[in-house]
């Protein structure tokens, strides 16, 4: 089986229902997906482009079409109340994980609080309050997102991915092709089993 490497970010919302089917599939096939996060503002940036969401007339049909596809994959989800989710913090943490080998953890807790219980991640004391709610020492976490190391590190791994073509999430690359959308799955899975 080839490797599958997820460019995401929690803000995204379809990325949390590719989320949803790659964690089915690594359950199915036993295989580990190589989660990568970045920083879906800064990739925009570099790509110049506008967050469809963001656009009062395609937003309306993405909230319509991500219930379509939550339905068919019979998942939990509501779109976020405060969308957009400003996820910086929320991505530099998930590097901060990785490196305390709490990673995938956070990233299934921090999608559910975005995209099923619709919390408010914008909000600091929400967002402190959830960490807590992890175990995860607010004031210890916050240092290291501050971290000019931790800053760098996300910078860098969105720079490397608008590099190799990815302009936005959620992004699968597997045995050297792209796929952009949760709607491409099949055919990641597909490619992913040649």
């Amino acid at each position: 089986m080839k490797k599958i490497d997820f460019y995401f970010d929690i803000s995204s919302p379809y990325s949390y229902l590719a989320h949803t089917q790659l964690r089915k599939f690594e359950k199915e096939t036993g295989e580990k997906i190589n989660y990568m996060p970045i920083f879906l503002g800064g990739l925009h940036r570099l790509a110049d482009i506008h967050a469809p969401g963001l656009n009062p007339h395609k937003g309306k049909y993405l909230i319509k079409d991500l219930k379509l596809f939550a339905d068919k994959y019979k998942v939990n989800y509501q779109f976020n109340r405060y969308f957009p989710i400003k996820s910086i913090h929320i991505m530099r943490g998930s590097l901060v994980a990785e490196q305390n080998n709490y990673f995938h953890n956070y990233i299934d807790k921090f999608f559910i609080a975005a995209w099923v219980d619709s919390l408010n991640l914008n909000d600091e004391k929400i967002f402190e309050k959830f960490l807590k709610n992890m175990n995860i020492n607010y004031t210890d976490f916050f240092q290291k997102l501050s971290d000019s190391k931790v800053k760098d590190d996300l910078k860098n791994r969105t720079e490397i991915a608008f590099k190799k073509g990815i302009f936005g999430a959620p992004t699968f690359v597997v045995n050297g092709k792209m796929f952009w959308g949760q709607d491409r799955l099949e055919f990641v899975f597909k490619e992913a089993k040649k």
